[in-house]
């Protein structure tokens, strides 16, 4: 009997239309174009500005697109996941949202908390779900709306964020050699006082005091962040393309975490690999943490071909970390 593999069939995505520009930031916080373009590589973000719209609705706009150009029929769809840490609710899950939007009949959904390692770790539990026979298609959705959780007058952090969704299509296949390959995951636990969002949880719920000290916003301690990411995201891809004897000439798509410019070009470095090789949009996107690894797949797809060995990377809070090693399934079409 032939082994059941996931192959990704389709990519579908969604930025809000609102560009937050370098210079717009620059009136709001003493930086400026310049200081953000050296220190992360980010020249603007997409915000989602409409009152009363969250995560749920740039997660259905994706996953709409994707059934569209996909053609799949959404009662065949086994599960729906959303990757993200910016739920629209504490319950009910965002998933079940966008599940109940796009009216799927025959579907159970489940959000994924991973940080901006979420989509990461969702696809090796979602192929893992194809592999073991239970389910046959997956729409697995990245989606965060990060502006809901960044301090506007905090420097350090506001420029670094947008929002944005995308998503794929998962479905099962016998043939060979192709889709999800191997995967490394890892969490150290030494994260939390470098970068969390301190209250909200039950650690410490919502109150006057924690609204006044401004407690409801991403605190992220930068250069403890950007040491272990550029560390572990290297070597995750090093240890992974090692084990399955992919070296520069084999490997022809690094998809990295869209965190920092600068930790994109150390992980090509330690692969000996050139700047064509990864993919990199980060400049008019910023971080939308999950979202970042599908919305450089969507930007993408046309680029890609039937074969091609590609290593997915990123690093969130936690510390969470990993790498996974993908062979690509179909010929890109028109962008």
């Amino acid at each position: 009997m032939s082994r059941v593999n996931a192959i990704i069939t389709g990519v579908g995505g969604y930025v809000p239309d609102y560009v937050l520009t370098n210079e717009e930031l620059s009136r709001m916080v003493d930086t400026s174009d310049e200081w953000i373009m050296t220190r992360v590589g980010i020249k603007e973000r997409r915000i989602l500005t409409e009152e009363g719209l969250g995560t749920s609705y740039m997660a259905r706009k994706a996953a709409k697109q994707l059934v569209k150009k996909t053609g799949v029929d959404p009662q065949t769809i086994d599960a729906l996941i959303v990757a993200t840490s910016t739920a629209d609710y504490k319950f009910p899950s965002t998933a079940s949202i966008v599940l109940g939007k796009l009216g799927l009949k025959n579907a159970y959904a489940f959000d994924f908390w991973g940080a901006c390692c979420g989509f990461l770790y969702a696809l090796d539990h979602a192929a893992m779900m194809i592999q073991s026979g239970r389910v046959k298609k997956v729409i697995l959705i990245g989606a965060d709306k990060m502006s809901s959780i960044i301090d506007y007058k905090d420097r350090q952090t506001c420029p670094l964020f947008g929002d944005g969704a995308a998503a794929v299509l998962l479905e099962a296949t016998e043939e060979e050699n192709i889709g999800v390959m191997d995967s490394y995951l890892r969490c150290d636990g030494k994260g939390l006082p470098f970068l969390h969002l301190k209250a909200g949880g039950s650690v410490s719920p919502p109150s006057h005091f924690t609204v006044d000290h401004r407690l409801h916003y991403l605190y992220q301690e930068g250069r403890t962040v950007f040491r272990y990411a550029v560390t572990n995201m290297s070597d995750d891809c090093a240890l992974i393309a090692e084990r399955n004897h992919l070296d520069k000439d084999s490997i022809r798509w690094i998809v990295p975490h869209q965190a920092n410019m600068r930790i994109i070009e150390a992980v090509a470095k330690r692969l000996e690999l050139s700047m064509d090789q990864v993919m990199v949009n980060i400049e008019h996107y910023g971080n939308t943490s999950a979202a970042t690894i599908p919305l450089a797949l969507w930007d993408n797809e046309h680029l890609l071909r039937k074969g091609d060995n590609m290593i997915f990377t990123a690093f969130g809070a936690g510390f969470v970390h990993g790498a996974s090693y993908y062979k690509w399934a179909y010929d890109g079409g028109e962008k």
